[in-house]
């Protein structure tokens, strides 16, 4: 679902963002541009679904086993 925003900004902004962006585009832009910084993803469901990789999984757990053995070898 969408909702409209009324944001007012100054007049150079504007005439830059019709310029660069396109007078039909604007809003997408913004969007794109905000929503990074507004809308967490779901880490619970992100890790679930690269759990389900195996051969992504077989890689990291390899990596950490070798990761530990060096770390059991090396001096203070």
């Amino acid at each position: 679902m969408q909702r409209k925003l009324t944001v007012t900004v100054d007049e150079e902004v504007y005439e830059g963002l019709r310029k660069t962006i396109g007078p039909r585009k604007i809003s997408r832009f913004i969007q794109e541009l905000v929503r990074p910084h507004v809308v967490r993803p779901n880490l619970e469901s992100a890790y679930a679904e690269m759990a389900k990789d195996d051969k992504r999984e077989q890689e990291a757990m390899e990596w950490a086993e070798t990761t530990f053995k060096d770390i059991a070898h090396e001096t203070a």
